[in-house]
């Protein structure tokens, strides 16, 4: 379930923002791994993993499997 009431970081929005990349021009979009994300981002390893961990805590990204994350929902959005 997603926490609607969640205030993503600056960082957070980063991530966020990268995961949502190409959805509007029909390119792959929505899943990532962490050293990836570090990269789009130049934010540090342990700033990206603070906040994978704070969205999929709130329901807007999912872990599909080791190392790599998903985007699920984000509830600003309609």
């Amino acid at each position: 379930m997603v926490n609607e009431r969640y205030e993503p970081t600056e960082n957070d929005e980063l991530v966020l923002d990268v995961l949502k990349q190409g959805r509007d021009s029909n390119d792959p979009w929505g899943r990532a791994n962490p050293r990836w994300l570090i990269d789009e981002t130049d934010l540090e390893k342990g700033n990206v993993e603070f906040s994978l961990r704070s969205l999929r805590d709130a329901g807007w990204i999912k872990r599909v499997s080791r190392g790599l994350y998903e985007f699920v929902e984000d509830p600003r959005e309609d």
